[in-house]
């Protein structure tokens, strides 16, 4: 016959493994959506990746950027479906970066992925790219004897001057393209993230990736990576849907200005929200289904 004791137990028993009712915060809710996605995203990513990895470096990046968010769900599990699909690991390497475009998430491609994409086509022995500084001894040519000489100084080097990439092809030749700071200066301000993510905080790396994809149409590319390159400055609306470029719409987003917009690519009126949709994307707002809910919730114990 059972005890009070033997109630007792059973109820605190009962009480302890009970679902909480108590909401789980955005970047649990993340979490949350980023490990019931796990199986799609095993399928996208290649065979020297995984899954579990993947979903840590992408909550970090979350972390150490809080104004994610405040992005879309959508948007924000479809920049880290773009980075899985391309194989490539956002923020800490600087493959690739999430960064918040308004109440989007946006794609970014970095240095390193760029290079990474360039040596997938199999055509290419060598590519990189270097910052070329005041005290250095630097000199180019063009014409019929192209000519790249490039002497780092030692100490201090002075203020950054240009920027350049080569790329050397198997069988033989090479191409090689050159930038100073006015012309990537005038393409920084062109670009949607001039006043913020990686741009800010990795400038010289993104001069480089700069470079790199002016030269991107002279490489021997197959158009399955170029495809893959188009991806970069991009959203998806949600993880099923094609990767939109944030010059194609009138994105609401912060720090941009008439100025920031190239002259030749009007932007179109926004599409008005509806009382739905700005419920949507408010993060205060997200709503979790009940099985996704109890599924979780122990998690974050």
């Amino acid at each position: 016959m059972a005890t009070n004791k033997d109630a007792k137990n059973a109820l605190a028993n009962r009480a302890k493994n009970a679902p909480s009712n108590k909401p789980m915060t955005p970047e649990q809710t993340v979490a949350a959506y980023l490990k019931k996605m796990a199986p799609e995203i095993e399928k996208a990513l290649p065979s020297h990746m995984n899954a579990e990895r993947l979903g840590r470096i992408a909550l970090t990046t979350i972390r150490t950027t809080p104004k994610l968010l405040e992005c879309s769900m959508p948007s924000l599990l479809g920049a880290v479906m773009q980075a899985a699909q391309l194989g490539l690991e956002p923020g800490l390497i600087g493959h690739c970066y999430i960064i918040p475009y308004g109440r989007e998430a946006q794609f970014i491609i970095g240095y390193k992925g760029m290079i990474d994409l360039a040596r997938r086509s199999g055509q290419i022995e060598q590519i990189y790219a270097h910052a070329v500084y005041e005290a250095d001894h630097f000199e180019y040519e063009l014409g019929l004897h192209p000519k790249l000489v490039h002497k780092p100084a030692t100490g201090r080097r002075g203020a950054l001057q240009y920027v350049y990439a080569v790329a050397h092809f198997k069988g033989g030749g090479y191409q090689f393209e050159v930038m100073d700071m006015e012309e990537i200066e005038r393409r920084r301000q062109r670009s949607k993230a001039a006043k913020n993510g990686p741009w800010v905080t990795d400038f010289e790396e993104m001069a480089k990736k700069t470079v790199i994809r002016h030269m991107w149409k002279y490489l021997p590319i197959s158009i399955e990576i170029q495809q893959m390159a188009a991806q970069d400055e991009t959203v998806k609306k949600d993880i099923t849907s094609e990767p939109r470029s944030v010059y194609a719409d009138a994105i609401e987003a912060e720090g941009v200005t008439v100025e920031d917009v190239p002259v030749d690519e009007p932007a179109s009126e926004e599409k008005a929200q509806t009382p739905e949709e700005q419920k949507t994307d408010n993060p205060q707002d997200w709503q979790q289904d009940e099985e996704l809910q109890q599924a979780m919730e122990m998690d974050f114990k």
